[in-house]
């Protein structure tokens, strides 16, 4: 009987350890946390940035995450059967990597309470949707400075993706970067109409050019506008990647974005159970978010210094792009002397509009 009981105790305490060691495996189960492209991973800008940062991500959380990823996702209803793919394959943490998937996003959610969501670019929030975005402003006025100082025929050039307020934001900054430093520039404009088509962007920008416009910036994702000016002896812009290895003479400076420091501490959020939704977060040069890349050698000591000296007035909070006053092409006051339109106002998050010296009118 004794020997029964002892036996007994035996079996119910191997049960409980391995009832315990089975609870410290699932609780130290992964999270899994995926990332939905437009573009190819090696796209030589807007996607292959995100790609390092989510490789960065991996290496700095450890075993304590699982990542995926897929790329070459449209901006079409598709992207919405990626989305409830990803949340039913048991990824509780999905970045959305471009503003197009905004209203598959809002749907998915809706389904999939339990999983979080983050929408680069965007403006709807949700209980369990965030958007987070860089104020790329400040690095396209950083441009402009370069651009209005390099120009020899007073005439830039910008290829635009589609007319949304992010990139509004950033042609008007660019062109108010290069009135602050030569009041005779003038800026055309070409859209695309598309984020990532190098045949397209090569386009544009040789027109640019054959325009007369001799630093040309860009809002979309290939290097092709590098190296069209590397090809024609003109001066370009990148954005998101140092595309300068596509045009070493060309490129002048860019605008890129290291996302790593944001997707580190919003995945800390989740394991520690600290992340909330509806919110809006904008990080820019000041917290490492957009990066400027190597100024080229062929830029004088002169502009070198306005440049620099920009800069830091910018991340101290000194000098704001869109500070009054600002007109429109048209003639209307769009920002009053003595003011500055933020990122927390309204009307800085539908402009819709070009500054004065832009041609033309904002496309439909």
């Amino acid at each position: 009987m004794q020997l029964n009981k002892k036996w007994k105790f035996l079996r119910l305490s191997i049960a409980a350890g391995l009832l315990a060691t089975s609870g410290a495996v699932a609780s130290a189960e992964p999270l899994k946390v995926a990332f939905v492209y437009l573009g190819p991973v090696k796209d030589g800008g807007w996607t292959q940035m995100h790609d390092e940062a989510r490789q960065k991500l991996e290496k700095a959380m450890g075993d304590k995450i699982k990542t995926t990823f897929v790329e070459n996702v449209p901006e079409t209803a598709d992207s919405e059967r990626v989305f409830r793919q990803l949340a039913a394959d048991g990824n509780k943490l999905i970045f959305a990597t471009s503003f197009g998937y905004m209203e598959p996003l809002q749907k998915v959610s809706k389904v999939f309470p339990n999983v979080k969501f983050e929408h680069v670019n965007g403006f709807k929030t949700a209980p369990n949707i965030v958007v987070y975005e860089p104020r790329f402003e400040e690095g396209f006025y950083l441009i402009g400075t370069i651009a209005g100082q390099m120009t020899k025929t007073n005439t830039l050039g910008f290829i635009g993706s589609f007319p949304i307020p992010s990139v509004m934001r950033n042609i008007d900054s660019m062109t108010l970067g290069a009135l602050a430093q030569n009041p005779k520039v003038t800026m055309k404009p070409i859209w695309v109409n598309t984020w990532y088509d190098p045949g397209k962007e090569r386009q544009a920008a040789e027109t640019l050019i054959a325009q007369g416009a001799d630093n040309v910036g860009q809002n979309t994702d290939s290097p092709a506008s590098i190296q069209v000016a590397q090809e024609k002896g003109t001066y370009a812009f990148s954005i998101d990647a140092d595309m300068s290895s596509f045009g070493p003479k060309a490129q002048l400076t860019g605008t890129t974005e290291d996302w790593s420091g944001y997707y580190i501490a919003e995945t800390k959020k989740v394991l520690d159970g600290s992340w909330t939704g509806n919110r809006h977060t904008r990080w820019g040069l000041k917290e490492g978010m957009v990066v400027m890349a190597p100024l080229n050698p062929v830029i004088p000591p002169a502009a070198v210094k306005v440049f620099e000296d920009t800069k830091a007035k910018i991340i101290s909070g000194e000098l704001k792009p869109f500070v009054g006053p600002i007109s429109d092409n048209t003639g209307a006051v769009k920002v009053a002397a003595g003011t500055a339109m933020t990122d927390t106002d309204a009307a800085f998050n539908s402009v819709n509009w070009y500054v004065k010296g832009i041609e033309g009118s904002v496309p439909q």
